[in-house]
């Protein structure tokens, strides 16, 4: 990258950008308030209203969300007649789990072994110190050439939609001819990627009574109908036997014609035990990100310690299916549920609850903004070309942004690759990918404007 202005002066900003991270990850952020202050995440939003506004954005809000929570936008006009891209992160973060995992305090940015240390580092933190590096980065040379809105959402990670609401009610707001979503990841370090796609999911309670109450497993075993036993045969029904997602009526034979994922490198991430087997059919890729996907979340039932020889009255599980582009999430979370229903043996009395929903996403790769990308990456990554990848996960604003501005393109980069951990203990960001992510949204937005 070097020779090349705007990366010289990412190169020359990063202790900057490193220092604000560090401050961005004190603040304990996470968007439930019965664990953490509220001021937590104030202090968050603050920071960020006041790092746009020191960088010349003008009309810097808080926007106060439907779900009791905090988006911070800001908007920097630019020359007349210039093109206007979102750009979008979250400054909300996962709760540290277990801290006494953690080599160094989840809220302490900590260097070590090449790579930044905290929670939300890489999600999404990091984004947001991305967007600001790669805006400084123009500005330094030769100016901004599109019109930038940021948002900053303060409850991505809880899932409770609070800025999907507000952009629904506040359509002008987030008007834009593209968006760059800062919350994806390259699918290795050092290995340009947009995500194309997301899957959708669908979350489905379900509750299997049998008995008026529980009875002594000696004095009516045999006969009495187990609720708990046939809430297992009923999950047991979501699979088949090579643990593919069985959902009757549910298609899930899609294959995945971009990046492939070496199975063996799936193991080392995924972390997978000696001698256990994956899961499903066809190539990882299909399976991850072109593919619906089952998981049972949890199931109420007793504990081992302290159970009693008795046989369950009631049992209930919560059960997710990941969905992907080319099925609707909520037609998926009918047939989910009607399959349950239908595969609960004995007569058990079964009641199902739809609990949470968002739709898949595609993007069109064929448009002019994925062309100034891709331009833009082969410079920050010398040599390499941008890979298209899919994400098994969702981000629902994708979809309420697809819906409000269907003309806007949507690209998803960001810092999340596999080492991130994200999620997990020990989060951490490359400082490389912030450094190369950073010039390459520079150059994108310059070549965007130039399109």
């Amino acid at each position: 990258m070097s020779s090349n202005p705007v990366a010289e002066t990412v190169a020359a900003l990063l202790p900057r950008a490193r220092a604000e991270l560090a401050e961005l990850v004190a603040f304990k952020s996470v968007a439930d308030f019965e664990q953490y202050p509220r001021g937590e995440s104030e202090g968050a939003a603050n920071w960020i209203a006041d790092a746009l506004r020191a960088e010349g954005f003008t009309d810097v809000a808080l926007l106060d969300t439907p779900d009791g929570t905090q988006s911070v936008y800001g908007y920097l006009p630019g020359p007349e007649g210039a093109k206007t891209v979102l750009l979008y992160a979250h400054y909300d973060v996962q709760p540290p789990l277990d801290e006494a995992a953690w080599i160094s305090p989840p809220f302490e940015l900590t260097e070590r072994d090449g790579r930044w240390y905290g929670r939300g580092a890489a999600d999404c933190k990091g984004g947001v110190i991305m967007h600001l590096l790669a805006l400084r980065a123009l500005k330094a040379d030769g100016g901004i050439p599109v019109s930038v809105k940021i948002i900053a959402e303060g409850s991505e990670e809880q899932g409770t939609g609070g800025l999907e609401r507000y952009a629904e009610e506040h359509p002008e707001l987030l008007t834009a001819d593209t968006i760059v979503i800062g919350d994806a990841g390259n699918f290795r370090v050092g290995l340009p990627t947009v995500t194309s796609t997301l899957r959708g999911m669908a979350m489905v309670r379900v509750q299997v009574d049998t008995l008026a109450g529980n009875l002594h497993s000696g004095q009516f075993g045999g006969a009495a109908p187990d609720a708990l036993a046939a809430l297992i045969r009923a999950l047991d029904s979501l699979r088949a036997e090579d643990g593919s997602t069985t959902v009757d009526g549910l298609a899930g034979d899609f294959a995945w014609d971009g990046l492939q994922y070496d199975e063996e490198q799936f193991r080392a991430d995924a972390k997978v035990l000696d001698g256990a087997e994956l899961i499903g059919s066809g190539t990882v890729a299909d399976r991850i990100w072109a593919r619906p996907a089952v998981t049972v979340l949890g199931i109420d039932c007793p504990p081992v310690v302290g159970a009693t020889p008795s046989v369950q009255a009631g049992a209930r599980a919560l059960v997710s299916l990941r969905v992907p582009p080319g099925i609707d999430a909520g037609e998926a979370a009918k047939l989910l549920q009607a399959h349950l229903e239908a595969h609960t043996p004995w007569g058990a009395r079964v009641r199902t609850e739809v609990v949470g929903q968002g739709q898949p996403f595609r993007a069109d790769t064929t448009s002019p903004a994925y062309q100034a990308m891709a331009d833009a990456m082969g410079v920050a990554y010398p040599g390499k070309e941008m890979q298209y990848a899919g994400q098994g996960g969702s981000i629902p604003l994708c979809n309420t942004l697809a819906s409000l501005y269907p003309r806007a393109e949507i690209l998803l980069i960001g810092l999340s690759e596999p080492e991130a951990q994200i999620h997990a203990v020990n989060e951490s960001v490359s400082p490389e990918e912030l450094e190369r992510l950073s010039v390459a949204e520079a150059l994108f937005l310059r070549n965007y404007a130039a399109s």
